[in-house]
């Protein structure tokens, strides 16, 4: 039987619970991987350097030895990290490198004769970030429907709300690790690089057939340091949008509960205010600035509203769309709910 596996059976298999296995250096599964899958390098990064160095000055016999007497005392260390885990799934482990080269079917042979079942993922990570690029190029997934509004209106919340009864939702900030806005990634991780979250993006959009939908955020193309691929950004421009509707008093609030702990990011909140200064004129930014230090939070997040993002959202404002006002808070749900059957053509009872 061949230990190798292409990437299709391999991600159909993923789908139903399998441990995908990156066999690769830390630094090259901190840039990208395949959504879901473990660490488990078969060289860390000093190592893999040594190894490529021979390989390039010395030759591949001699590297390759040298990679044998790295990696030998740690095969117990990962027979252990990874039995348990396959043997939870019940199904074989999946290991992956960059091309479906040497370390890979090392690190698979050496599970495999342990007893732990293993398979090479052939193609490697570059087989599959193929697939991801090629997947946005045909834009194979169902309808985007968009939720719009000015800023702090609670898309986001109102997107999480629908996720809990049941509907389908793409959360494009929540993958990019960024709010969208100039303040947006304050309090939150780091962001993903591009080749992850297309990665993440891909593995949220496939779960979309091809005659149904799922909520989206209108979002910029950039969200904060990555970007929307071109033919999704152009899917959030083509539907018809919900847009919600808030006072700016409540809009406030919603900003503000955004940033738990808001003192503590006062430093943070600094030098993206000094960043509005060609916007907004050195003597607004020294205002908004003042009001940072005297934590007058309400009155800066208005004004902030008021003079730099309403302006700069409103001319997003869609020609096709359906509004829907956020008060009574008590119905909104009921009403967005209404909105997305008109648009999908689907009623709330069987969304």
């Amino acid at each position: 039987m061949s230990i190798t596996i292409p990437l299709e059976q391999a991600l159909a298999m993923r789908d139903r619970g399998a441990l995908l296995i990156d066999a690769r250096s830390p630094d090259e599964f901190a840039e990208a991987t395949i959504p879901g899958a473990i660490n488990v390098p078969l060289l860390d990064n000093a190592e893999r350097a040594e190894v490529g160095t021979l390989y390039k000055q010395v030759g591949k016999q001699q590297a390759r030895r040298r990679g044998v007497e790295i990696v030998a005392p740690k095969i117990p260390v990962f027979v252990e990290q990874v039995a348990g885990r396959q043997a939870a799934t019940g199904l074989p482990v999946i290991v992956f490198c960059w091309r479906g080269g040497m370390r890979s079917l090392a690190l698979a042979q050496f599970l495999d004769l342990a007893g732990v079942p293993a398979r090479q993922l052939s193609g490697g990570h570059k087989g599959f970030r193929r697939l991801v690029l090629d997947y946005f190029e045909q834009a194979g997934w169902g309808r985007l429907l968009v939720f719009r509004g000015l800023t702090g209106v609670g898309k986001t919340h109102y997107l999480h709300c629908l996720a809990e009864l049941g509907y389908p939702v793409i959360d494009l900030e929540g993958l990019a690790n960024h709010r969208g806005s100039a303040f947006g990634n304050l309090g939150l991780p780091p962001q993903p690089n591009q080749k992850m979250f297309e990665a993440l993006l891909w593995d949220e959009l496939r779960k979309i057939p091809g005659d149904g939908f799922a909520l989206a955020e209108g979002e910029s193309r950039h969200i904060g340091r990555v970007a929307l691929p071109v033919t999704v950004y152009q899917a959030l421009q083509s539907e018809t949008s919900i847009w919600l509707n808030a006072s700016l008093e409540s809009r406030v609030r919603n900003i503000l509960a955004d940033y738990p702990a808001v003192d503590r990011l006062k430093e943070e909140f600094t030098q993206p205010i000094r960043a509005l200064k060609d916007k907004l004129g050195k003597d607004t930014v020294n205002r908004y600035l003042q009001l940072l230090e005297e934590s007058r939070w309400s009155e800066l997040v208005s004004e902030l509203m008021v003079n730099y993002y309403d302006p700069l959202y409103r001319h997003t404002f869609p020609e096709r769309r359906l509004e829907i006002d956020l008060e009574p808070e008590d119905t909104v749900v009921t009403r967005i709910r209404s909105a997305i059957a008109e648009l999908s053509g689907v009623s709330p009872d069987k969304q």
